[in-house]
Parts: structure tokens; C-alpha cells; sequence
């Protein structure tokens, strides 16, 4: 497959004509087989990549209204989570992978090894930091995974998901409201681009100096019930988004019950006072001892942690006291493969997997040593003065090599098909043990059995109505 920029709107309607009818009133899929065989890739890409924002808006359109026709939805997974802290089903902690580089490819991994396994039951998600560095908004990102399941002949619910919607500590400091603001306006973004799963953390400004463990979690919760009351204000009708809240920033302190507590009776009341009668939080993220992108050693290998899972299984089970799933696990993706089928058995709700994908891509041989050599180049010559004294070579590209995606984004797309479809064969072998080992194989059913989609129609973008005749 050889990608094609369109060079404007009646271009993009050209090419897309043999599988779409695309009129003022919508998208009708007129031959699926064309689409599956090519327009849904170029599509896909020029969502990510297209020229202008004209195209790439229309491209990711197109994309989410022929996935509507065809019954794929983006789906909340709330009711799922509720079924949970119901205690209806158990022996399931969610993978939810973090997607940052070759995005539709990885999508479409993921889909084939869910159809392969019978899972229902795995989240897609992009964190507001991965947005930036890598030049992934949620337009795009939505639009390469709902394309990813029309290519592989997936249907209905499909999650998607904003994964740690953050507060960040040093502009928070500086200008409050603009920081709040901005978080509203990321919010808004991806309910608009058709997000239905949110995490909001602003377990960053957590002040520990302060006592009892209401008022160290104060300002967290208090920002957190703001976010569900604009997200239970902007989410579409029948929908109820899934909203996670985290209580201890991942690298911290491991949490307490008293902070969970603290924390959960916190925002029940605030969200009650800003809208009575909204559902709170599905879950929980807490710190049980893992760090983001796990710590590198001097050779570039990651070091080993000592991961708690007794606070995780005594957190979830507190989560389940006030009706909500339990407790989600970030920076697990570098622990070693013994431990992951511990997940279940602790009542974890959901996992949260990126970095340990991310380096099986970078040191895989079928990636191509030319265009890692240019990513480590880059980022030499970019943030080179980050550099610590005290940090070998290695540390500092393990550490940064993320924030390659981004300047090469296209190129991660523009690889050889061959060597797209190495890598995804590599990613799928992964991908198929965690489903299993966290219990997500099988549970498609489960999905089925509690997961209602609500088809969700896009608004057609201004430039394309106007293109359209």
C-alpha cells in the first residue's frame, strides 16, 4: 500500500467515490469491499497526515460515519465497569494500550489479536502528553483506530479512550485558571472527536505537607468533580462517558486507603453540590510502585520494581464499596511477563500498557536501523542540553526516544508495508499473551452482555459540506 496525500477536498471525495456516497445528509458505505480493500487506509492516513485541516478533518469524518454505517462504534465502557463493582463477573483487568507511533498498523494488530482471542473487553487510549510529542490529536488518533476495524472487519463497541487528562503542577502554579481552562478545552476536543472513556488526573497537585488526607486531596478532587460535571454536560444522549480518576501520581508513594477515601467521598460531594444526580468516577488509578516507562539502567536496560500488589487488591476492594470497579494499574508495561497474571486475581479494573510496546518497536530488527539512527540524531541535537551529568547515553535516549515520534511521524507511517507488517506480527505475539494472562481473552461476550453502543452520528465539517454537491 503506497499512501496518497489528497491535495484538497475534491480530490479526497474523487478517490473515496467507489465505496462512499458522501451527500450533505451523510456517508452511506455503497461497496464495503472497496472500502476494506484501499479507500479505508488512504483515509486513515490523510486523517493523520492529510495537508491542510480541511482534508485531514474530512478524512477522519468519513472515516467515523462510514464505521457508524457499517456498526462499528466508539463506546463508553461504563455499563462494563458498573457490571464489575457489582461483583457480576471478576478473573478481568482491561488492557488499555497506549498507542504512540505506526498507529494504525498497531490498531489493526491489536484488532486481529482481539478476533484471534475472542476479547471484547481492551481500550485504545492516547495520554494529553503523548498528544504532543506525538503530533497525535484525537480527531486522528479516533479516526486511525475506528479505520483499523473497518480494514479488519470488526464490529460494534470499541473503547476509546483520553488517558490521564492532566493537571500539569508548574503551570497550575503559575496561572490556575488557565490550566483548568485548558484541560476543559482538551475535554472538549475528544467528546467532539468521539472519545466516550476519559481519565481525569490531577493527582499532581496533591499537597502531602497538608493534614488529614481530605485536604491533601482537596484540590484533586475538586478539579476532577469540575471535569465529570462538564463531561456529563457534553456527553451525548444515552451516553454516560467512563471518567477514571487517579489518587497518587505514578512514581510517588504507594497509596492508602485513607487517601482512596479521601479522595472518592471528596468528589462524590463536590460533583453532587456542581450537578446533582451525575455519575462519578468508574475507576480509580493509584500507586502501588511502578514508574512511567519503567527506570532505566546505565545500559539502557530497565531496572527491576517491587510492585504491591497487596494495596492493589485492598484499594480495589475499597473502590467496590462505593460502586465503582476498582483500581487501574499505569506503568506495568515494563514488569516482567510472571507477573501479569497476578492483575485479575488482585480485582485490578484495568491496566495501563505503552512503553514496553513502544521498546519492543525501537529494538525490534525489523525496524529499520536508518530511521532509528535519525530519531536518536534528532533528539541529540534537540535536547541534548536535557541531558543529566550523571546519565550515560543510553539512559538519555531510552528516556527521550519517545518524543521521536512526533518529528517523524509520517515516516512511521511511510514504512515499507513489509516492514509495517513484521512489526505487527511482533506486537501481536505481545498483545495476544497480556490478553490471556489478564484475563480480556473471552470476554467478548461479556462485552455483548452489558455494552449497549449508542450509534453516535459526527458533525460533518463546514469545508466539507461546502465541497460537497
Amino acid at each position: 500500500m503506497t499512501y496518497e496525500k489528497y491535495a484538497d477536498l475534491s480530490a479526497l471525495l474523487a478517490a473515496v467515490r467507489p465505496a462512499l456516497r458522501v451527500s450533505r445528509d451523510g456517508v452511506e458505505v455503497t461497496d464495503e469491499a472497496k472500502l476494506r480493500a484501499g479507500v479505508v487506509d488512504q483515509l486513515a492516513y490523510n486523517a493523520a497526515n492529510g495537508v491542510s485541516p480541511a482534508v485531514r478533518q474530512a478524512a477522519a469524518y468519513l472515516v467515523r460515519e462510514a464505521a457508524r454505517a457499517l456498526g462499528l462504534h466508539s463506546a463508553s465502557i461504563q455499563a462494563l465497569y458498573e457490571a464489575r463493582a457489582r461483583n457480576e463477573y471478576e478473573g478481568v483487568t482491561v488492557p488499555a494500550v497506549n498507542i504512540r507511533g505506526m498507529t494504525y498498523d498497531f490498531a489493526r494488530a491489536m484488532i486481529r489479536t482481539a478476533k484471534r482471542t475472542d476479547a471484547g473487553a481492551f481500550i485504545f487510549e492516547l495520554a494529553k502528553s503523548e498528544m504532543g510529542y506525538t503530533d497525535q490529536r484525537p480527531a486522528d488518533f479516533a479516526a486511525s483506530v475506528l479505520a483499523a476495524g473497518i480494514k479488519e472487519g470488526y464490529r460494534g463497541p470499541i473503547f476509546i479512550q483520553g488517558d490521564h487528562f492532566q493537571i500539569n503542577a508548574k503551570n497550575f502554579a503559575k496561572d490556575r485558571q488557565a490550566e483548568i481552562e485548558g484541560l476543559r478545552s482538551l475535554v472538549r476536543e475528544a467528546i467532539a472527536a468521539g472519545y466516550m472513556n476519559i481519565d481525569i488526573d490531577a493527582s499532581t497537585i496533591v499537597d502531602l505537607s497538608k493534614s488529614p488526607e481530605r485536604e491533601q486531596q482537596r484540590e484533586n478532587f475538586e478539579i476532577t468533580a469540575e471535569m465529570i460535571a462538564l463531561i456529563r454536560d457534553l456527553e451525548p444522549a444515552g451516553v454516560t462517558i467512563s471518567v477514571g480518576g487517579e489518587i497518587g501520581e505514578v512514581g510517588k508513594h504507594n497509596s492508602t486507603e485513607a487517601e482512596l477515601r479521601a479522595y472518592v467521598e471528596g468528589v462524590r460531594e463536590e460533583l453532587a453540590r456542581r450537578k446533582p444526580g451525575a455519575k462519578g468516577p468508574s475507576k480509580i488509578s493509584v500507586q502501588t510502585g511502578t514508574t512511567h516507562g519503567g527506570i532505566p539502567t546505565p545500559d539502557g536496560k530497565v531496572a527491576q520494581v517491587k510492585l504491591d500488589f497487596g494495596t492493589l487488591e485492598r484499594l480495589s476492594t475499597v473502590c467496590r464499596e462505593y460502586g465503582i470497579a476498582g483500581c487501574v494499574q499505569h506503568g506495568a508495561s515494563t514488569l516482567p511477563d510472571e507477573l501479569f497474571h497476578l492483575f485479575p486475581k488482585t480485582g485490578a479494573a484495568e491496566i495501563h500498557l505503552a512503553t514496553g510496546f513502544q521498546n519492543m518497536m525501537f529494538e525490534s530488527a525489523a525496524f529499520p536501523a536508518e530511521l532509528r539512527e535519525r530519531i536518536y540524531a534528532h533528539i541529540r541535537q534537540a535536547l541534548g542540553a536535557e541531558k543529566k551529568p550523571d546519565e550515560t547515553e543510553e539512559q538519555f535516549l531510552y528516556k527521550n526516544r519517545k518524543r521521536g515520534y512526533g518529528p517523524f511521524k509520517a515516516a512511521f507511517w511511510e514504512l515499507p508495508e513489509a516492514t509495517r507488517d513484521a512489526l505487527a506480527r511482533e506486537l501481536e505475539g505481545k498483545l495476544e499473551f497480556l490478553f490471556t494472562q489478564l484475563g480480556a481473552k473471552g470476554t467478548r461476550a461479556l462485552v455483548d452482555r452489558y455494552v449497549k453502543p449508542v450509534p453516535v452520528a459526527a458533525v460533518m465539517p463546514d469545508a466539507l459540506k461546502a465541497a460537497v454537491k
